[in-house]
């Protein structure tokens, strides 16, 4: 149902909030933006949701608890950060608070006793340092203690202290009050008091606070990791319908109260419900993660727990958090784990991004056996890979190729190499350092092929077949330098494939079709081989030309190649343009539609940004469309960092985004990630449930941001045409001379890499460029 999402959600959305940021005066007034994000999510709601049966304490759902609201995104216990979690969670979220105390004693929040690790108090105030002892530590920093209310208010701006988050928000937001949240009006509110004995060693009683206010400013939940904190605050409680929770820390540290390490109280959970309904732990004490950084088996705390009427909440969670490796970058995985089972559930999340665990819990629980509908304009796109599912296993592997039918790919992809016999096999590129081991044995044959690449690399066409099946692959991931890895325990796992074996393996797994990538045929003319011949006999062998199931799609930047392929009528030619473009004439689609059914497009050409910012749309998609062409965007990675601020560090929202502007395909290399999402509920808007996951919405944060602290706007990316998608005949396969090779670059050159830059080695460099720009900006 995406015409639904496109026609009728995304529209009146879009209306909607172009009405609300006109609204504003100069970046004014911006709290009654987020009303207008609360019409936007409340566009969606209806009265009845599927009945789910969850194996919490109450049988409820697990609740989303918002830490310091959208902390993910904005500072920390900011307003911004309350009312965005207010506007795109669960109707039930909670909103977390961490409260301290000034010196007047007026309550605030504020993760973090120190202030100056998320605040510019500082600068205000440059000689109020202090060093005081907590739990038995010295801490440095400046402290609430030290300040009146008015003082902090009046003065005090908030940082975001997380690298990887933005930071246009810096010294734009003051602190955020108790009573500020309160007039939110949240669902429920949650009071976390971590250093309630440091405030009453300076003379400020946190639970007089607390018990004086609870009912009046609608308290729910009030949290300490203080055993004396919070049995002393139950009796000034009496019969109060307040909860109170346990908090945990990591087992090894002294609870200050018992004197006992948290771990042995752990052990004797029956003397926590003597004072707590309820407990809230680090996600490890569930699911424990070794040095490796995999999962470990789950523990029986949350079994135990809910065995005394205990509820369990679990906190540490965030997406751009490196947590196991078991999850691939998916952050609904992460929360899935732990409530998505037969066996227990967590009662509630703490999280920085309340609206990947709203999704989750809403959307994506107890739908793993689902089937994914079929793709179609009225339901979804297909989910094509790029070098099979390597965001697990190394590209172009058996494994990768097996991990991804798994996984509900409809197209698995082979990027066809060529080796110094002509034998085709499939690998991303034909150089053979990026994605196996050749350096460490074949580093004599390194060459440079200006043709191919900029720079020296040892290629595939200089090693006979024999020698390439030698090499391991090796599973290399485009953020390893930031410490993003893939899957080290399966780096060098798997074998390179053939492109016959590809096709022998396709044929017999359940999927729409293979998408067969086909670079750099001029060079490798040169060379007497034929990569055009060699693919086309491949799939003539493997009866393509007559396969009715499954369809053979042909990639390639080259306009050549693919009208050698237009004399099968049973190929579809695919068309890769693959840096970004801003538009698209009349002309160049014209002339596409002669040789391609379908265009390959990058994620820079649907939506436009300004630094890590989304900043409009692009009608490159319906143009194409109305030439009847199909369109594929990539390369969708899970990766927090490859995804713009917009998405939420959440790569499930980028695929929503692609969905609803009706792309007919979208290429990743975390195929489960997008299966996962097309077999949710959320995935058909005709169901119009009370919560689903939105789109990204070009241009909404930027409205929140000074455009004087923002990097200046680019200049828009060039507008495709004819003379960019045309290019010469192929040359004859002929050994040339090295002085002919030589002469040959001019000739050799596709459309797609004159415009486009798109041959392998220059389109590698882009996305490199680009994550080191985005690691850049954040």
């Amino acid at each position: 149902m995406r015409n639904i999402l496109r026609s009728s959600i995304c529209a009146s959305h879009r209306t909607i909030l172009n009405a609300a940021c006109s609204s504003l005066p100069n970046g004014s007034n911006i709290s009654s933006y987020f009303l207008f994000l609360l019409l936007l999510h409340g566009a969606s709601a209806a009265l009845k949701d599927p009945v789910q049966k969850w194996q919490t304490l109450s049988g409820a759902p697990p609740l989303v608890i918002a830490r310091g609201g959208y902390s993910g995104l904005f500072p920390d216990s900011s307003q911004f950060g309350y009312q965005f979690a207010l506007s795109d969670s669960l109707p039930e979220v909670v909103l977390f608070c961490d409260l301290q105390l000034s010196s007047d004693n007026v309550g605030f929040c504020k993760t973090g006793l120190a202030l100056d690790d998320s605040t510019l108090i500082a600068k205000v105030f440059p000689k109020n340092d202090k060093t005081y002892k907590v739990n038995g530590d010295d801490l440095h920093g400046w402290f609430s203690v030290d300040f009146t209310s008015n003082q902090l208010m009046d003065n005090v701006t908030l940082i975001q202290n997380v690298l990887s988050r933005p930071s246009i928000f810096d010294g734009t937001m003051g602190i955020s009050l108790v009573d500020d949240v309160v007039e939110l009006r949240p669902p429920q509110l949650w009071i976390n008091v971590q250093y309630g004995q440091f405030f009453l060693d300076h003379k400020l009683n946190i639970e007089e606070y607390i018990s004086s206010r609870a009912k009046k400013i609608g308290v729910n939940y009030v949290s300490s990791p203080e055993v004396g904190f919070l049995k002393s605050l139950g009796g000034k409680l009496g019969k109060s319908n307040v909860k109170l929770i346990f908090r945990f820390l990591d087992q090894q540290l002294i609870e200050p109260s018992t004197k006992q390490p948290y771990g042995a109280i752990l052990k004797d959970l029956k003397s926590v419900k003597a004072f707590a309904s309820g407990i809230l732990v680090p996600k490890t004490y569930i699911w424990p993660v070794d040095k490796d950084h995999y999962l470990q088996p789950a523990t029986t705390l949350v079994k135990d727990a809910h065995g005394l009427d205990l509820e369990v909440y679990a906190f540490k969670f965030a997406n751009d958090f490196i947590s196991s490796y078991n999850y691939s970058y998916d952050p609904s995985a992460e929360y899935l784990q732990f409530i998505d089972s037969s066996d227990f559930s967590v009662d509630g999340f703490l999280t920085d991004f309340p609206s990947t665990a709203s999704a989750a819990i809403a959307c994506l629980a107890h739908t793993k056996d689902s089937p994914v509908p079929p793709p179609g304009n009225d339901t979804r796109p297909l989910i094509i890979t790029h070098n099979g599912a390597c965001g697990l296993f190394p590209g172009c592997t058996d494994l990768a190729y097996q991990q991804a039918v798994e996984d509900g790919a409809d197209i698995i992809d082979c990027s066809v190499q060529m080796s110094k016999d002509a034998v085709p096999f499939c690998l991303d590129s034909p150089d053979l350092t990026k994605g196996t081991t050749a350096a460490t044995v074949f580093l004599t044959k390194a060459a440079t092929v200006n043709e191919i690449q900029n720079g020296s690399g040892i290629f595939s066409f200089d090693l006979l077949s024999n020698e390439i099946q030698t090499l391991k692959p090796d599973l290399i991931g485009p953020y390893n330098q930031e410490g993003l890895k893939r899957n080290p325990a399966a780096k060098n796992s798997g074998k390179l494939m053939t492109l016959v074996d590809f096709l022998a393996f396709s044929k017999s797994s359940n999927i729409s079709g293979v998408l067969i990538d086909v670079r750099n045929a001029p060079y490798l003319a040169t060379r007497g081989i034929d990569i055009v011949d060699a693919v086309s006999s491949a799939l003539i062998n493997a009866s393509y030309d007559k396969e009715t199931k499954q369809q053979a799609l042909i990639a390639s930047d080259d306009s050549a190649v693919l009208r050698a392929f237009k004399k099968f009528p049973a190929f579809k030619c695919v068309l890769q343009i693959g840096n970004a473009i801003s538009d698209v004439s009349k002309a160049s689609v014209e002339e596409m539609a002669k040789f391609a059914n379908a265009v390959s497009i990058s994620r820079g050409s649907v939506v436009q940004a300004q630094g890590s910012f989304l900043l409009r749309f692009t009608d490159v998609i319906d143009k194409m469309h109305a030439a009847n062409l199909s369109v594929y965007v990539g390369l969708l990675r899970n990766e927090f960092m490859n995804l713009g601020f917009d998405f939420w560090a959440n790569p499930m929202v980028e695929i929503v985004t692609y969905s609803s502007l009706m792309a007919d395909g979208i290429v990743t290399e975390f195929p489960a990630t997008a299966a996962e999402y097309f077999r949710s509920p959320c995935s058909d808007f005709s169901k119009n449930l009370t919560y689903t996951i939105m789109p990204a919405k070009p241009g909404s944060l930027l409205k929140l941001t000074d455009p004087s602290a923002l990097p200046p706007v680019q200049g828009p990316a060039p507008v495709l045409e004819p003379a960019d998608v045309v290019d010469p005949p192929l040359p004859l396969v002929t050994i040339s001379s090295p002085g002919a090779s030589a002469s040959l670059n001019g000739s050799s050159t596709t459309s797609g890499a004159r415009v486009s830059t798109a041959s392998s080695g220059i389109y590698l460099l882009v996305i490199g460029l680009s994550a080191f720009l985005l690691v850049s900006s954040q």
